[in-house]
């Protein structure tokens, strides 16, 4: 990107929340069920039914508000947001315009360093400027019926909470820090299961640029349902160079919304961007202000887990951890309760080594397989196992990778299995100093060119005299003790 322009990206997320029923009716929320299945009177605005707010979803609203230390609304109203599309029976969605239940807040993000631009790993901290209550509309299907669109209700009713940021992020990977950050904080709260193939935590991105040091926004273009964090920066990207050239070419940028195909990985345009005022808002006269008091807050903010950002300053203090493993051992709530259970076994003296196992080896088996931490068949207690077995130099490390596979393949139940494979297959560290210099005297007369190599000034000879000493013992040496002793004899 040119260094003359200046992104300016702003988010609304909309979260599915977790209610069993919808935010204005006792129909079911769950996915997946035949076409119209899942709609009752309100959700289809047939005449004389009437709304009746969802108290579960209120209380996941409050629930996330004082996670990201905004304030609650004692007092919000519901507004109808007027539009005509098929799939919206009612002619208009009920949302929150005025006042919405969640005011302000912000969320901190961890930036990764980039080596293609050069710019190394930040923390920032993105403002939001509310999060309010609303139903979602129906969906249109336009590919199952030929020359016809069909219109499933299901989704009509769905209790989502749109969470808007200031428009404060600069860069495509800012924005999908933040969407991260959020994904995850939702999850943990337990107000969004956070599926995003399902449509349940999905991201609008309002993207324009502006010639730096310029204080005016451009003019901004959204893209609408983005539904992977892939597809966010991608279409961020493309956006922002279509914008760029178009301008530096003599054009102007237009206020609409944009789709983006994942296919062409380009952007296109939908429709021209409405403003507030085409929407026609007044508040919902079938709808009561939404009172929330005093102590339903103090009974959410009581009930309220320890969060993500707590977790990861905690981690750091309390285990040594760097902040780059403490971000991903907070990743996810079942990733955390994890390496806390498996410090729980090794003793927190070695936290360390668990979050480099958990980091590395684990998390690289699960990516094989395409699972989370919570359908590892490895448990916290035979993981905790095989890494006590390293730190008392019983096992080196290299074994120790080979036996976590071997769990791992065989699905062990038995939560000493680690010793159970050391002693099967022989694979107990040697450490008797007499037997490893035994060892190290047999390489060296077997290797004397690179002895000679060695006592002349080169370097590498030495890793593969110690290449060599590992494969005589099959791995099982004390690579620590083996380096000592052959320096030792190298030097005599």
């Amino acid at each position: 990107m040119s260094k003359q322009w200046e992104v300016v990206i702003g988010l609304e997320t909309h979260a599915q929340l977790s209610t069993v029923s919808k935010i204005f009716s006792g129909a079911p929320t769950q996915f997946g069920a035949e076409p119209n299945t899942q709609a009752c009177p309100v959700d289809l605005a047939l005449p004389g039914s009437l709304p009746v707010m969802n108290r579960g979803a209120v209380e996941r609203a409050i629930r996330l508000g004082l996670a990201i230390g905004a304030t609650i609304s004692p007092r919000s109203i519901f507004a109808r947001k007027n539009y005509f599309y098929p799939d919206l029976p009612k002619g208009y969605q009920i949302s929150q315009f005025e006042i919405p239940v969640v005011q302000g807040g912000s969320v901190t993000i961890q930036v990764p360093a980039n080596e293609k631009t050069g710019t190394a790993a930040y923390e920032k901290t993105v403002n939001l400027t509310r999060a309010h209550l609303e139903e979602d509309a129906g969906k249109s299907l336009h590919e199952d019926f030929a020359g016809m669109t069909g219109i499933d209700l299901n989704r009509a009713g769905t209790p989502l909470l749109e969470i808007v940021t200031e428009p404060e992020m600069r860069s495509a990977a800012e924005a999908v820090a933040y969407a991260k950050s959020l994904h995850t904080l939702v999850q943990w709260l337990g107000i969004c299961d956070g599926n995003m193939q399902e449509g349940s935590f999905r991201c609008d991105a309002n993207v324009s640029v502006r010639p730096v040091g310029q204080a005016e926004f451009g003019t901004r273009a959204e893209i609408k349902n983005l539904n992977s964090f892939r597809f966010l920066e991608e279409a961020i990207q493309y956006e922002v160079r279509r914008q760029i050239e178009l301008i530096e070419d003599g054009g102007t940028v237009v206020q609409e919304t944009r789709l983006y195909d994942p296919d062409k990985r380009e952007t296109r345009s939908m429709r021209s961007k409405e403003d507030a005022h085409d929407y026609r808002y007044f508040p919902d006269p079938d709808l009561m202000p939404l009172v929330i008091d005093e102590a339903w807050i103090a009974r959410v903010r009581s009930e309220l887990p320890e969060l993500p950002e707590a977790m990861q300053t905690r981690f750091v203090e309390q285990y040594g951890l760097t902040p780059y493993d403490a971000a991903g051992l907070t990743s996810s709530k079942d990733m955390s309760a994890y390496f806390e259970s498996v410090v729980g076994v090794v003793g927190p003296t070695h936290a360390k080594l668990a979050a480099n196992w958990l980091m590395g080896e684990v998390s690289s088996q699960l990516n094989r397989d395409s699972l989370d931490i919570a359908g590892s068949p490895v448990s916290p207690a035979q993981l905790g196992l095989v890494i006590q077995r390293v730190a008392d130099g019983t096992i080196s490390n290299k074994i120790a990778k080979d036996i976590f596979q071997a769990i791992w393949e065989e699905k062990a139940t038995d939560d000493t299995a680690a010793d159970r494979i050391i002693e099967a297959k022989g694979l107990k560290q040697i450490s008797d100093t007499g037997e490893l210099e035994a060892i190290i005297d047999e390489v060296m007369a077997a290797n004397q060119k690179s002895v000679d190599e060695y006592r002349s000034g080169k370097e590498k000879a030495f890793n593969a005299l110690i290449g060599q000493a590992m494969k005589a013992t099959k791995g099982k040496a004390n690579p620590q003790q083996v380096n000592e002793l052959l320096k030792k004899k190298l030097s005599s």
